[in-house]
């Protein structure tokens, strides 16, 4: 069953996303029990329709914070909540504190995320790739297909390639198979690690054209841009990261 949600929150419902005190220590088990500081006391809130571009030099914690509003990281101290989008409380939930069982029902509702690389299963075609999303909520088969097709042709992958596996394809394509899945569920929260990274000029415009659009919609948009231009035309406003390390010696 496909649930509707919804995306008509009032200015005054709080943000989509917020991030309190976040800190992330990684242990080093291969280097005697190690430890490395990658983020420490971060904060975020991200309403509808903005978009945070994470600034900061190498080392900063950008990717690691990306990856802790996913849930790929559990964070070391403090607590991360998005916005429920499904039903009538609009409340908020944990993903912190959440199960794994629940962290995939927010993943499969509430936050969409592109990695730099694509990760798929092998020998699975392009178009059964960017509609699995939508399938996933309930939608027919058949209309994520068309839905999957028009994403494509929007992101410029040439039509002889969508009942391909996307594993021999050029870094690029490779790329844009990565955003037409990424977006193409419309999640109210978006995190994105350098989208335009493996892109030509011509797509790097394409790209930050669909992101806007996303933004336009309501989305709530987290993301790594180190191409300026591109950063210039999707976000509303940055977020700068310091090296935690300099943060302890401060």
């Amino acid at each position: 069953m496909d649930e509707s949600i919804d995306m008509s929150f009032a200015a005054d419902d709080g943000p989509m996303l917020r991030a309190r005190g976040i800190a992330k220590t990684f242990v080093l088990h291969t280097q005697g029990g190690a430890s490395l500081s990658a983020l420490s006391g971060v904060d975020l809130d991200v309403s509808r329709g903005e978009c945070v571009a994470l600034v900061g030099p190498s080392g900063a914690g950008k990717s690691t914070l990306l990856r802790c509003l996913f849930g790929n990281y559990l964070v070391s101290e403090g607590s991360i909540e998005v916005r429920d989008p499904i039903g009538s409380e609009r409340r908020y939930v944990s993903l912190t504190r959440a199960s794994p069982h629940e962290v995939m029902r927010i993943r499969r509702d509430i936050i969409g995320y592109v990695s730099q690389f694509l990760r798929v299963i092998p020998r699975v075609p392009t178009l059964d790739l960017v509609a699995e999303p939508l399938i996933a909520r309930g939608i027919d088969g058949d209309d994520a297909r068309e839905r999957a097709r028009a994403w494509l042709a929007r992101l410029n992958i040439p039509e002889r390639l969508w009942h391909l596996a996307p594993a021999t394809f050029s870094g690029g394509e490779q790329q844009r198979v990565n955003i037409a899945r990424g977006l193409i569920a419309e999640h109210p929260v978006l995190l994105l690690d350098e989208p335009t990274a493996s892109l030509d000029a011509s797509n790097r415009a394409v790209v930050a054209e669909v992101i806007a659009e996303a933004r336009g919609r309501g989305a709530a948009i987290v993301g790594i841009f180190h191409d300026e231009t591109a950063r210039a035309q999707v976000a509303t406003r940055c977020l700068e990261l310091v090296p935690a390390s300099t943060l302890a010696c401060a």
